[in-house]
């Protein structure tokens, strides 16, 4: 699907990985609504590349909504979505200070997965409306991230990495309910990359986690997402798979 002139969501929009990606769908033509909870970075990002910023808590069902109706007035319904938002704050089932919080499991599970979940069912229902598109006759294609920590997760990531194994288990599903309408479901799945989370850790940490990839031995840029995600809206037999973007990274516990 060439995306030029194509509307777009990107959600986690205002920084990292989910900012690099809305850029870079700017840059090839999509017209992108930016979709962030925080109001400042959204407008920074949308104004600097001309798109609409569209301040969405994920996992609420009204702010989605709303968020999704003023993108969708603004370029008309997506075809194409990239999720990016999500948070991993650590913590064990228990730790010093006892049991892990409920509360901050189901707010990483709130956000990581309700959101992702709550972004598709809104944008997919509009996509499977639209009429196709190009030779490949394709309505659309949403794009979720899930993490290595899906599959390798560590002490202290059972929120997240659980969060996101399940960001993976949507995607099969909802590639193969789609499938008919010409809307394709595919799953990144990244390693460490180095976003602004990462890059608040001192500069020698970061070169220890990096010397722990097999090749390229660093963290991972934004831009190589951006690249993969880009790549995967063009090939058109891409759907219903989760690839790894990781370097060959395999976590230890």
């Amino acid at each position: 699907m060439d995306v030029k002139g194509l509307a777009a969501i990107v959600t986690g929009a205002g920084s990292g990985l989910g900012e690099i990606t809305a850029r870079a769908l700017a840059a090839a033509g999509a017209k992108v609504a930016v979709f962030d909870l925080a109001e400042e970075a959204a407008n920074r990002v949308a104004s600097e590349i001309g798109g609409v910023a569209c301040i969405c808590d994920v996992s609420n069902a009204e702010s989605a909504e709303a968020a999704v109706a003023k993108a969708k007035a603004a370029h008309g319904a997506a075809r194409i979505v990239v999720q990016c938002a999500g948070i991993a704050p650590p913590a064990k089932i228990v730790g010093r200070k006892g049991p892990h919080s409920l509360d901050l499991y189901s707010k990483v599970v709130g956000i990581n997965l309700v959101g992702t979940f709550n972004i598709m069912r809104l944008t997919a229902a509009d996509m499977l409306a639209l009429d196709p598109v190009g030779d490949t006759q394709e309505r659309g294609v949403i794009i979720n991230t899930a993490s290595i920590a899906a599959f390798e997760g560590q002490v202290g990531q059972a929120a997240y990495a659980s969060s996101k194994a399940g960001v993976v288990g949507l995607t099969l599903p909802s590639a193969r309910e789609f499938a008919p309408a010409g809307v394709r479901v595919f799953c990144i799945a990244p390693g460490i990359f180095k976003t602004p989370m990462m890059a608040g850790l001192p500069e020698e940490t970061q070169k220890t986690l990096g010397a722990e990839v097999p090749f390229p031995s660093r963290l991972g840029n934004p831009q190589e997402y951006a690249k993969l995600a880009l790549a995967i809206i063009d090939n058109p037999y891409l759907n219903g798979e989760v690839v790894r973007c990781d370097g060959a990274l395999r976590m230890r516990g």
